[in-house]
């Protein structure tokens, strides 16, 4: 179809140098085809064009003083992508590696992610290229407090409200609400994420990596298979890792890896969860210091890592949970997996498969789970924090797991619905593009031209 091609055209002249957001539009927009030739509505109302631009772009400077006496400068980002459904919704990210391209990529993928959740949440993302890393809590608390100085005038619990992603943690999150709080004169859900003492909900913390394993859980169940006694690889060791590994031994598989910017974590006899939260929870160190607990497991460092992967992908194993970072799993990566056994990945992580991996799963046709719909638990649980700050009660874990569970498998309902519908039954990357799109776009369509 030729708007297809003509709209990433006008993307790629519009948007330069942004190929992460390229990579994302195009997925999403080559499996929308069978839609369009379905349904010429959406052709008809330009909503491909429109879907692809964010509502607003904010880009701000952001001034702080290190320990030092230093005046430091970064840039800070909130892309505000798409309303139809909800308040923008969407993680902060503060990382080295963020540019716009990045947070654009972020933004357009939460807004199909967070449709298929169901939730009345809208699409957005921001961040900085601040590296929390070897920075002191004063240090981390001043550059919080500068960059929340600038986004708490187009931020709102009925607007626009950010949570945490890479570098933004519980300790971020206080920060942020602080300085909100002290700036608006307003104690309101604006962040979610928040301390369990004053708006946080049960379950937040955990709820990206559970998430992702329970629609693993829902995949192999599909195929009258189960996690229970599975060999599983997970990439990572921040927040998404730990609790995907936290499920897996719920479920009675055994996660056998873990991954940071490092090295990777191989231990045969089952990942050392109460160390992992240790060492990156507590003491904030490098994965290199679990072989002082554990000498038999072996330690893999990047220098040592296949010129053209990640090691911690050619290990073998049952199942794997990419939860670090995008791009983060190449095409060998992924014919590695598949020669290793692997039939079931679930992502943690958004959009940690290159195009050309993802292009391998499907055509072995594996139980695959992108991730715009495996790792929705997060915002899923995010708004359900929203909830219990509107009605200003705290729900129990029991129930907020619940909820989760639920959340996760009608995800995958859709996703499996939607790519049977459309003659591609083992092809939940189509599903879930067709399946969120729909939402978003009828609703466009519903509330005019805005």
């Amino acid at each position: 179809m030729p708007y297809v091609h003509d709209t990433l055209t006008r993307l790629k002249k519009s948007s330069p140098a942004q190929s992460e957001f390229y990579q994302a539009t195009e997925e999403v927009l080559e499996c929308l085809r069978p839609l369009f030739q379905q349904n010429p509505r959406y052709h008809q109302h330009s909503i491909i064009e429109r879907i692809v631009e964010p509502e607003r772009q904010i880009m701000f400077r952001i001034s702080w003083i290190d320990d030092a006496g230093n005046v430091k400068v970064n840039k800070g980002y909130r892309v505000q992508f798409n309303s139809a459904l909800g308040p923008y919704k969407g993680g902060l990210r503060f990382h080295p590696s963020v540019t716009s391209g990045t947070i654009k990529f972020l933004g357009f993928e939460q807004i199909f992610k967070n449709a298929l959740t169901g939730l009345p949440i809208g699409g957005g993302k921001g961040g900085s290229d601040f590296d929390p890393k070897g920075k002191s809590d004063n240090e981390i608390m001043r550059f919080c407090q500068a960059f929340m100085s600038e986004l708490h005038r187009h931020i709102g619990p009925h607007s626009d409200v950010p949570a945490g992603d890479i570098g933004v943690g519980a300790r971020e999150i206080g920060y942020l609400f602080g300085q909100y709080k002290r700036l608006t004169g307003r104690y309101e859900g604006v962040l979610t994420g928040k301390g369990l003492n004053w708006g946080g909900s049960l379950g937040r913390k955990e709820a990206t990596g559970y998430g992702a394993v329970y629609f693993a859980q829902n995949m192999l169940a599909a195929r009258n298979e189960e996690l229970n006694g599975k060999t599983c690889l997970v990439s990572g060791a921040g927040n998404v890792a730990i609790y995907t590994i936290e499920k897996l031994y719920e479920l009675g598989a055994k996660p056998i890896t873990c991954s940071d910017s490092s090295g990777t974590i191989h231990d045969a006899n089952g990942i050392d969860l109460a160390l992992l939260k240790q060492l990156k929870e507590v003491q904030r160190t490098s994965l290199e210091a679990y072989l002082n607990e554990h000498p038999d497991a072996h330690y893999i460092s990047v220098r040592d890592y296949p010129q053209n992967g990640n090691a911690v992908w050619r290990i073998k194993a049952d199942a794997a949970f990419p939860c670090a970072t995008q791009n983060e799993l190449t095409e060998s990566d992924a014919s590695a997996l598949l020669e290793n056994g692997v039939t079931c990945i679930s992502e943690g992580a958004n959009m940690p498969s290159t195009t050309e991996a993802v292009d391998l799963f499907l055509a072995a046709k594996i139980a695959y789970g992108p991730g715009k719909a495996a790792n929705a638990g997060g915002v899923a649980t995010s708004q359900l924090e929203m909830a219990q700050n509107s009605s200003m009660e705290q729900w129990s874990l029991e129930k907020v797991d619940k909820k989760l569970k639920e959340i996760m498998a009608n995800i995958h309902k859709q996703c499996a619905d939607t790519a049977e519908e459309f003659g591609e039954p083992t092809n939940l990357v189509l599903g879930a593009n067709i399946a969120g799109f729909r939402k978003v776009a009828d609703a466009m369509i519903e509330q005019g031209v805005t």
